[in-house]
């Protein structure tokens, strides 16, 4: 009998070490080393808030917008900034702003002006109807009508003596866009950062 207790006593010591090592074992899964780290490097982010436009604050400001242009005030509702290039893009609104300019100039002056001999092709017809006129007059075969012709035809050369200047700019080189070396008043000498501003303020 005391043999059997002597043989008993150490299978229940050794019992209860396996116990107590499991039971630490199962606790050592809930112990906060088993817990994500939370160090400064690793500390999780919500989503980021993306910019708004400064000029349309309830739409997202265009990423390509950056503020680089002149004028650049972040609106572009329809996202034209994201179709292609934006030196492209600009070169084509400076452009666009300048005919505009033009056209505007010459709305007024044909009310403050009359040019010699333009009565006798369109008579006292303005606007759209001095445009339909010229039209109407080089069907018929005025040959004075052929005007509107001619406009075409300049417009469509300078658009192909220039592309070369577009493409310097887009190739990546130092041109900028609209820049043409074309400044018979010298204005550009004045500030040119805040004349390209009104030019691009005014052609919108």
């Amino acid at each position: 009998q005391m043999q059997a207790r002597k043989i008993s006593s150490p299978l229940a010591m050794y019992s209860k070490v396996a116990l107590v090592g499991a039971m630490v074992g199962c606790a050592s899964a809930f112990s906060p080393a088993a817990l994500p780290s939370l160090a400064r490097g690793s500390v999780a982010r919500g989503p980021q808030m993306q910019a708004k436009s400064a000029s349309v604050p309830f739409l997202n400001k265009p990423a390509k917008l950056d503020g680089s242009l002149v004028g650049d005030v972040g609106f572009d509702p329809l996202g034209i900034s994201t179709l292609g290039d934006m030196k492209f893009l600009r070169e084509a609104e400076i452009k666009h702003g300048r005919v505009a300019m033009l056209a505007t100039t010459g709305a007024i002056v044909q009310d403050l002006y009359k040019f010699p001999g333009v009565s006798k092709v369109i008579g006292d017809a303005k606007m759209i109807g001095a445009h339909d006129k010229f039209i109407s007059e080089a069907h018929a075969g005025n040959q004075q009508a052929f005007a509107m012709h001619q406009i075409i035809f300049w417009v469509g050369f300078l658009e192909l003596v220039t592309m070369p200047a577009l493409f310097e700019t887009l190739n990546g080189g130092s041109r900028a866009p609209g820049d043409f070396m074309f400044d018979p008043l010298g204005m550009g000498k004045k500030d040119i950062k805040s004349m390209s501003l009104k030019e691009i303020k005014n052609g919108r």
